[in-house]
């Protein structure tokens, strides 16, 4: 009975539109229709509709997708069958309505499907072909799905979480054991069901979370096992849009608040409403707004400064796009206020709209100001009062009468205003005056140091000990030949205790190539003297040789508090002074850090991260110049992005320095096997190495997390 209704109400305008702009027809003699009837004739569909008179011309008509119609205009007709709906229920054509309206009439056929047609004469009858309805054959397919499955056993899901989203959005995070689960992804009623082909859910993940305090479009997750699938049905509320991806072995879920746009005819982007066919020639612009006013359930208010004509023909677009065309041709704009519609040219609506700008800010003049006090609680009233006083024109925030006090002692403000301007304040204090969240950020500077050293050197010589008393060249010092051990080339060469002068490496040695001291240690050491008695003669060998190996690791861990995207600094360290030459030539003295300091400001993200802008230095004292002490400097400078709770390494340097050494005598030192007691070998190998470590975490307390 109400699709009835709708239906004669809306034929029942079109015929009065349609009488309006055609109202030059009227010269026509009175035709009368006489009777409709439907057959099927070689699998085509015929309206017949007879009239007592031939028709001059095969009518103008035209169709709707949505509900689909078929509308025929007759001018100088009437309605000569006593009812106004003839029911047909034959193939395709469930009725036909005849609406007289003046002098013409109106014949709307009600199809099942949206199909063309062909409108053509036959003697007094008009005969309306209808397209036959594409019957779909046998499909074997299945329904489309997100992803198809590639796993032959049921595999467990991980874990299902939830997430607040950018743009207030919920995400809904499942881990999926491979990358090869099935997903089918569809709106059931109000709720939006995924099903994950092929799967098993664990007892601890079948569940029902409440998640309404999060702030988003979803109320519940619900996630339970059906057969060999697992099926998670989000319940949202409100106005909702979703999308789904997949990375990997993540498979996301995002609902977001459907923007809505009081100003745009239908919501979506580009032109969303329903498609509508139009075939006019020369009508007026008033009744074809009024045209599409009735197709809509639009109010339409149209100014009396919009007319012309115009011939248009539209098929299968978009009710929206189609008065957007018409109103671009004809230079008229529009503005929507609930479902009511005012079209008028631009130029009065641009007049209009002046006007009441002009009215409103002349009321504001004339309008009594109010004083209201505002007590702040986490943010000083004096920075609040630079915010809400600062800028010009649109982006000023009190009128320009409106004046502020701070109070710093009790941290309030007391706000003079118009009251419209008043509940602007109180609603930007309400967003500035919260609690900070904190953020705890710890680094650890690590330094690692790995030395190796390695010296092999020899000491070689000898001497004749007749000359050495006297200067007798055949004095006899000794009367026995023998060996001397010792830990030391002067340690053996003393032996020789006969002698009035001291046998050492200065007057005894011709290869002197010693080992050298490593980590500021003296080399080990072994000597040995052979000494003949027969010859008044001695040889004296030392070996020498030194390995050091060391390592070392210095930890250093700054940690400091600070409020959401507010710098702090911590430092500690030692100031060493030195001479500066002044202006007037005399010397005075100045002081340089060498300090641990971490610098760094803290932004926490709508997805929980942290964003960190960190400036680090690790100073150590350097060695002693005549111009003063040098300082050693490691300086780290970034932005990073650390989940909370996180590690993340930002920086690292690393040195390795390695030399090798010999020194030998020539020819002697490149002998086989004998030429090592003639040279001296070193090599070293240093690393250093330094690792920094950021942790930021999110201090959780109730005052933040309000």
């Amino acid at each position: 009975m109400k699709n009835n209704l709708i239906t004669w109400r809306r034929a029942g305008a079109w015929a009065l539109l349609f009488w309006l702009a055609g109202g030059c027809l009227s010269a026509f003699a009175q035709n009368v229709v006489e009777s409709v009837t439907s057959s099927i004739q070689g699998g085509v569909e015929v309206v017949r509709v007879d009239f007592s008179q031939p028709l001059q011309a095969v009518p103008v008509g035209f169709a709707i997708q949505a509900p689909a119609r078929i509308a025929l205009d007759i001018p100088g007709a009437t309605n000569g069958l006593g009812r106004s709906t003839v029911e047909i229920n034959q193939g395709n054509l469930r009725s036909v309505n005849v609406v007289q309206a003046g002098e013409r009439t109106r014949l709307v056929l009600n199809l099942k499907s949206a199909v063309p047609y062909n409108a053509q004469l036959q003697g007094k009858s008009l005969l309306v072909v209808l397209d036959s309805v594409a019957v779909a054959g046998p499909s074997t397919s299945i329904a489309p799905v997100f992803a198809e499955s590639r796993n032959v056993e049921a595999q467990p899901i991980r874990d299902i979480d939830f997430r607040r989203g950018t743009d207030n959005s919920g995400r809904i995070i499942v881990s999926l054991p491979n990358n090869q689960v099935g997903v089918d992804i569809h709106q059931q009623g109000q709720n939006l069901v995924v099903e994950f082909l092929k799967s098993s859910l664990p007892e601890g993940l079948r569940r029902r979370l409440d998640v309404s305090d999060f702030g988003t479009p979803v109320n519940t997750v619900t996630t339970f096992q059906t057969g060999d699938r697992v099926r998670v049905v989000i319940e949202p509320r409100g106005a909702w849009e979703h999308s789904a991806y997949q990375s990997d072995n993540q498979f996301v879920v995002e609902v977001r608040p459907l923007k809505i746009d009081p100003t745009k005819l239908s919501q979506g982007p580009g032109f969303t409403g329903e498609k509508l066919s139009l075939n006019f020639q020369n009508i007026e612009v008033r009744a074809l707004l009024q045209v599409i006013a009735d197709f809509t359930n639009f109010n339409v208010v149209t100014s009396d400064s919009v007319t012309g004509a115009v011939t248009l023909r539209l098929k299968d677009v978009p009710w929206d796009q189609a008065l957007d065309i018409v109103l671009q041709a004809k230079g008229l704009g529009m503005r929507k206020s609930g479902n009511v519609l005012w079209i008028a040219p631009k130029d009065e609506i641009a007049a209009k709209e002046k006007l009441d700008l002009e009215s409103r800010n002349a009321i504001q003049n004339l309008e009594q100001l109010r004083t209201q006090s505002f007590q702040l609680n986490y943010t000083k009233a004096v920075e609040i009062a630079t915010q809400i006083t600062s800028g010009t024109g649109a982006a000023r925030i009190l009128s320009m009468r409106g004046s502020v006090i701070a109070e710093p002692r009790t941290n309030q403000l007391f706000v003079t205003d118009i009251p419209s301007r008043l509940e602007q304040v109180q609603e930007l204090i309400g967003k500035l005056d919260i609690a900070v969240r904190q953020v705890l950020i710890e680094a650890r500077i690590v330094e690692a140091s790995d030395t190796f050293g390695k010296s092999l050197g020899v000491r070689l010589g000898g001497s004749d000990l007749r000359g050495i008393r006297g200067g007798d060249a055949g004095y006899a010092v000794g009367s026995n030949s023998r060996i001397a051990l010792g830990g030391s080339y002067d340690a053996v060469s003393a032996t020789t205790t006969e002698s009035s002068g001291t046998l050492n490496t200065i007057n005894t040695s011709f290869v002197n190539l010693p080992a050298v001291g490593q980590g500021g240690f003296t080399p080990s050491s072994f000597a040995i003297s052979l000494f003949s008695a027969a010859a008044n003669r001695f040889l004296n060998l030392e070996l020498s040789a030194l390995e050091a190996d060391g390592k070392g690791k210095l930890v250093s861990s700054p940690r400091i508090v600070t409020a959401d995207q507010t710098k702090a600094m911590i430092e500690q360290g030692t100031e060493f002074p030195y001479q500066m030459a002044t202006s007037s030539g005399a010397t005075s003295v100045a002081f340089r850090k060498a300090t641990l300091k971490l610098e760094v400001t803290p932004q926490i993200t709508p997805e929980g991260n942290i964003i960190l802008d960190l400036d680090i230095n690790k100073d150590s004292r350097g060695e002693t110049t005549a111009a003063g002490i040098a300082i050693n400097t490691k300086h780290i400078k970034t932005q990073v992005l650390v989940e909370n709770g996180g590690t993340v390494v930002i920086g690292g340097i690393f040195e390795l320095t390695e030399s090798e050494n010999e020194a030998k005598v020539p020819f002697l030192g490149d002998l086989p096997g004998v030429g090592n007691l003639f040279k001296n070998t070193q090599r070293t190998s240093n690393k250093q190495e330094m690792l920094v470590f950021i942790t930021p975490k999110m201090i959780a307390d109730r005052a933040a997390a309000r």
